[in-house]
């Protein structure tokens, strides 16, 4: 048994974890198999997400604009690298914030302090992604 302290310098018994059961039943493919099931998992993915979720939904049609935008828009190459990264930082947050919201309602919808806090960090989250996305754009853009 391993032990190891608590606040309170008291040793807790933490048992062994067995070498099997690191690894997810789940997990088995490999080489190419592993690569269009992971591929078919992203694309399932980006379609609850669509469907489920009015944020995202709102963030892919401002993608649809801004992504052509910046190509057209950035008058480097770097520049254009920059505002569309920020853009596809965006979805990218969104997507994780969804992830965590249905993750906790998944566990309790019953009012949880511990739950709000996890859905109010992810909402932090994608407000940070927006200011980078407007910070980027408006720097670019104006010089």
């Amino acid at each position: 048994m391993l032990t190891s302290t608590n606040k309170t310098s008291r040793k807790i018994k933490q048992p062994k974890v067995s070498k099997h059961l690191v690894n997810s039943p789940f997990k088995g493919k490999t080489g190419l198999r592993r690569l269009i099931n992971a591929c078919g998992y992203s694309i399932e993915g980006f379609a609850a997400a669509f469907k489920h979720e009015d944020a995202f939904r709102q963030e892919v049609f401002l993608a649809a604009v801004l992504i052509p935008l910046g190509f057209y828009l950035g008058k480097s190459s770097v520049d254009k690298a920059m505002m569309v990264t920020s853009v596809l930082l965006l979805l990218i947050v969104e997507l994780l914030n969804s992830a965590i919201e249905a993750a906790v309602d998944h566990t309790s919808t019953e009012h949880n302090s511990l739950a709000k806090q996890a859905k109010d960090i992810g909402s932090a989250a994608v407000f940070l992604a927006l200011t980078i996305l407007a910070t980027t754009w408006g720097l670019i853009l104006l010089g």
